[in-house]
């Protein structure tokens, strides 16, 4: 269900097209989407970062692999990343939160809310991705809090959540530093951690190269990891909302590949339409 995908800027989908991406509506338990991530499988998805719902539903429509709700870069919180969950409770795309940072309790309250796919920023070591695993698993695996009336688990109808849910949550950490891209080997062997996802704009400022991630250092670091990744048995992803970087990058192996961003649609939308009527 996660190979039907559409690059911004292509031909709409057909009616029928829509309809079958409609279909199937993503379901955590079992978590198909953590398989296909592990599986290796190509998954196109878009970024979130305006706190809609209603932006977030209509994204759902469209038929993504999955889709990013940022908590990290956007105005976001649980009373803002519920309703984005309930609106795409009809799609096939799989939700993916970015908590604020790389924090137990934050995570907590994130899985509580009722995510099953995290990635989580700024991970520059081995021990700071066993931290975030550990941070999404229940004891004796982890760490994670328990409560039993949680949005999770369907504030408690779930009965068998506790013995199930540790095998169901996907966990990818974002390489973006110097630090990242150095230990990156160690962060694979890491149990738990199922995949890794480069952050071009903080990795390029690490480089000396701010605003630059086309610079050669930069395209080097992203390539050593996506080839440590492939050589580890482990999926790559990246932010790619340049279609031409988007195809590059799918051409060097990585398979989570985020080619748009809500905010950037509407605003190139607009300005097209505004370029078109009151051209400079």
């Amino acid at each position: 269900m996660f190979r039907k995908t559409h690059f911004a800027g292509q031909a709409s989908p057909r009616p029928k097209e829509i309809k079958m991406a409609l279909s199937s509506p993503y379901q955590p338990l079992p978590n198909g989407f953590r398989a296909a991530v592990k599986n290796g499988d190509r998954l196109i998805g878009c970024w979130a970062s305006l706190a809609s719902p209603i932006t977030t539903e209509l994204l759902g429509g469209v038929g993504f692999d999955w889709i990013l709700l940022d908590a990290e870069h956007a105005p976001n919180d649980e009373l803002t990343l519920i309703p984005q969950l309930m609106a795409l409770k009809d799609s096939r795309s799989a939700p993916i939160v970015r908590p604020p940072a790389n924090d137990n309790v934050i995570i907590k309250r994130m899985l509580d809310a009722g995510f099953f796919n995290l990635l989580i920023p700024f991970v520059d070591s081995a021990d700071d991705a066993r931290r975030a695993v550990a941070a999404t698993r229940y004891p004796p695996h982890g760490i994670r809090g328990v409560s039993v009336g949680h949005r999770g688990n369907r504030y408690g109808s779930v009965t068998d959540y506790l013995q199930v849910v540790n095998d169901n949550i996907c966990v990818i950490v974002q390489i973006e530093s110097r630090a990242a891209v150095a230990a990156i080997d160690d962060i694979l062997a890491v149990e738990g951690v199922d995949g890794v996802f480069i952050g071009p704009s903080d990795l390029a400022a690490a480089y000396g190269h701010l605003g630059n991630a086309g610079h050669a250092d930069v395209q080097q670091a992203i390539a050593h990891v996506f080839a440590r990744a492939k050589a580890a048995g482990k999926p790559s992803g990246i932010l790619a909302h340049v279609q031409q970087d988007a195809d590059r990058y799918l051409g060097m192996g990585c398979t989570l590949v985020s080619v748009c961003a809500d905010m950037g649609l509407l605003r190139s939308g607009a300005l097209g339409v505004r370029q078109h009527f009151m051209p400079a």
